[in-house]
């Protein structure tokens, strides 16, 4: 890896448009050229010389089906470094006055998804409750291991580590769990092969709702049910009630 292949990558990331086109597609899912032109507020040519710029650097993949042709992160690394971005921008932020927080950011705070596994005040709690059962270790900011505990703890959720699902192919070489900074609460939530698991499962099991134009996931009252059965009243309130202003 030479200086001028990190530079490239840089460049690619470091242009507003482009910018917004990957985050776009930070919740996992895969959109059309003219999805990611709009989320970049740019018009459909412009946007497709840019994503053949990502694509070209291996950045996005891109699937045609019929007659459209969609984009998606090209893997887990590719959204770690987005999100490790956004770690840094916010941590650079000039101070300012406090600023008003609106439902969508609230929304996006108490949920959401970082590439295929659940971030926000729920991701980090569901990170703690395997920590603190021993289900999972975090051994260094970039690996984690899942011990004997795991298949006992997260059977109680109605996750099977020995089904089908636990076992679907992955994209590439992937550690099956590794602790994720969260940029909103500056805690770990889970990610790696695990945290997508579980995030599948919750949104198999209607438990969680993709909110329409955001990463943002809307817990369902069967879902609520569930998760705070699991993860304990304590735990639960911790995730449901904002923190006050300041704190």
């Amino acid at each position: 890896m030479n200086t001028n292949q990190i530079a490239h990558i840089a460049a690619l990331v470091g242009e507003p448009a482009r910018t917004g086109m990957l985050l776009a597609l930070m919740d996992g899912r895969a959109l059309t050229a003219r999805e990611l032109a709009d989320a970049a507020h740019i018009t459909p040519a412009t946007a497709s010389r840019h994503l053949a710029l990502l694509v070209q650097a291996r950045l996005l993949s891109v699937q045609s089906q019929g007659r459209h042709r969609y984009h998606r992160l090209a893997s887990a690394e590719v959204a770690r470094l987005l999100e490790g971005l956004m770690q840094l921008a916010a941590g650079q932020a000039p101070p300012a006055r406090p600023v008003a927080v609106g439902p969508r950011d609230a929304a996006l705070r108490r949920a959401r998804t970082c590439y295929d596994h659940i971030a926000g005040r729920l991701g980090v709690a569901v990170a703690e409750h395997l920590l603190q059962e021993g289900a999972i270790v975090f051994d260094t900011e970039a690996g984690g291991q899942v011990t004997d505990r795991a298949a006992t703890v997260l059977g109680r959720l109605g996750l099977d580590l020995a089904g089908p699902s636990a076992g679907a192919p992955q994209r590439g070489p992937r550690p099956l769990c590794r602790p994720c900074l969260d940029w909103s609460e500056r805690r770990p939530h889970l990610a790696g092969r695990l945290g997508a698991l579980v995030c599948a499962h919750c949104l198999d099991q209607g438990w969680l709702v993709r909110r329409e134009g955001s990463r943002a996931l809307a817990i369902t009252p069967p879902g609520a049910a569930a998760l705070q059965g699991w993860l304990g009243t304590a735990r639960w309130s911790g995730v449901v009630q904002a923190p006050s202003p300041g704190a």
